[in-house]
Formats: structure tokens, sequence, C-alpha cells
């Protein structure tokens, strides 16, 4: 089964989806071992992870070779960040043709201006609501997979006001995208506002310290959520895991002060599924 059908039975079911956020195969790995039925591949993340802001400077071909290592390290279907398309109608079809390579099972596509910002950065700017409707009609109409998961995101909140972000939605959504991503809002009467007035299924970003207040999952689906996203939260555990253990290195010249809160040896080989590539190396040996 595709991974891309996969999603669509997820979405079809009667659960809520919660996938968090990964930007490389050890991070994807690490969240289908955790139990998650999907993984979300953070733009974000991706780009914060080469050192860089998530403010849409990684480019295509970059993403793609990315989302590729992602898909090969786990068998769950991976939702990715397809940005703004990285620029118009012409670009987004290319854009499609590499994600759908990749392997990815569904993408969310944004309406900000080419370069992104970040959802919750100030000082976004909005590309016409008919501009992002024919960005999506170019994408279904270049899609191979008939399963392919297309999101339509606005981040209208913060540049236009809630009501602009409601009817832009219900523009894409006529337009041919599957389901609604309305970043950023900022109260749960707007949270609960956007399942009402949305048909469909609809995704919700989650995420410690952003402007949009932390819900739990049961809250999120009695009001009408099908996915929740968290993307960057595990990188921002790593981050601060990094740096203890980098501190003790400077203190002490190892980490041993901090064994019980690093995974062992044999834990981190268990991960990447070590024994199971010398396996298939012996088998080939001559």
């Amino acid at each position: 089964m595709r991974a891309s059908t996969k999603l669509r039975k997820l979405i079809e079911g009667d659960d809520i989806v919660v996938a968090p956020g990964c930007y490389d195969g050890l991070s994807a790995r690490l969240v289908e071992s955790a139990g998650f039925p999907a993984v979300y591949v953070s733009g974000g993340a991706m780009a914060r992870s080469t050192g860089i802001p998530d403010m849409g400077l990684i480019s295509l071909s970059e993403i793609a070779q990315r989302l590729g290592q992602i898909v090969d390290a786990i068998g769950i279907p991976a939702i990715a960040d397809m940005d703004t398309g990285y620029g118009n109608a012409l670009n987004a079809r290319q854009a499609i043709r590499a994600f759908e390579r990749a392997g990815v099972a569904g993408f969310h596509l944004e309406d900000q201006t080419f370069p992104k910002r970040c959802g919750h950065y100030d000082d976004k700017s909005l590309v016409p609501t008919e501009e992002l409707c024919q960005k999506i009609r170019a994408i279904k109409d270049a899609s191979e997979d008939p399963d392919m998961v297309l999101i339509a995101r606005t981040d209208a909140i913060a540049v236009e006001g809630f009501d602009a972000a409601i009817d832009r939605m219900h523009a894409y959504m006529e337009a041919g995208a599957d389901v609604a991503f309305v970043e950023a809002p900022t109260t749960e009467e707007e949270i609960e506002a956007v399942a009402e007035r949305i048909p469909g299924p609809k995704l919700i970003n989650m995420f410690l310290g952003a402007k949009t207040p932390l819900l739990s999952v049961q809250r999120l689906k009695e009001i009408g959520y099908k996915i929740v996203i968290i993307p960057s939260d595990a990188q921002r555990a790593a981050i601060k895991a990094m740096q203890k253990a980098l501190e003790m290195i400077q203190k002490d010249g190892h980490s041993g002060a901090m064994a019980d809160e690093m995974a062992s040896f044999q834990d981190r080989e268990a991960i990447v599924n070590t024994a199971r590539f010398i396996e298939v190396d012996q088998r080939y040996a001559s």
C-alpha cells in the first residue's frame, strides 16, 4: 500500500492523527519507534538542522533529497512541508514531482509570498487568494499519485484577520485541497471557530511557545480536528540535551555524568537497525 493511501485511511478513520516533527532519518525513526502513526517533516526543523532559520533558504533539490532519506528510514506515512511551492505554479508542479519521487504521503502548501517565513514569525506577507488556488490546481494536474494528500495552509490570521483566513480556506478547499490548515489561531475560541466554519478534515499546529494555545489531543478531537502536527519540539529537546552533554565534556572531558540521560551504545545501534544491516551484508558476502 502506498504511503499516501495509508495516510488517507488514517484521516478517514475514527482516531485523530498525531504526527510529531522530524528533520532527518534518525529523528523520523524515533517518531516511528515511539508508536506514532505518521511523522511530520518540518521545513523549519530541517532548515535549522543545517544551521539556518526558517526563511525559505533551502532549495527544492536539498529538501527532496532529505525527504527521500526520511521516507527510506521509516514505514509510517510522512507529511512534508512544501512551503509556498518554491515559486509560481510551474515551480509547484516541479515540486510535487520531486515530492512524489521522494515517497511522501502528503504535504502542505501555504499562501505566503516566496521566500516564506515561519508561521509564528512576524512581518509575513501573502499572495492573492487566486494565486494559491492556481498552484493547488497545477499540483493536482501534475500529480501522478491519486491518493497524495494536499493540505492547504493559510497564514492570513496574522496578516488579514480571522474572517479573511476563513474565506481564503474555503477558496482553497474548493480549488481541490484535501485538508484545511489555518495557521496560528491565537485563542481556543478561534481554534473552535476554524473547526466549525470550514468543512472537511482539518490540521492544527501545536507546539510549546507558539501563538496558538496548547490543547490536549482529546480536546482537539472533540472540537473536530483530524491531524495534529508538533513540528520542532523534539528538535528543541535535542538542542538542550546536546548543550548539556557538551557542557559536561567541556567540564570533565567526557559525558559520564550524563550516562543515565543518554542512549546507550546498544540503544543507538538498535535505533538505526545495525544488526539488520550486518545480517544483509553477511548474506551477500563472498
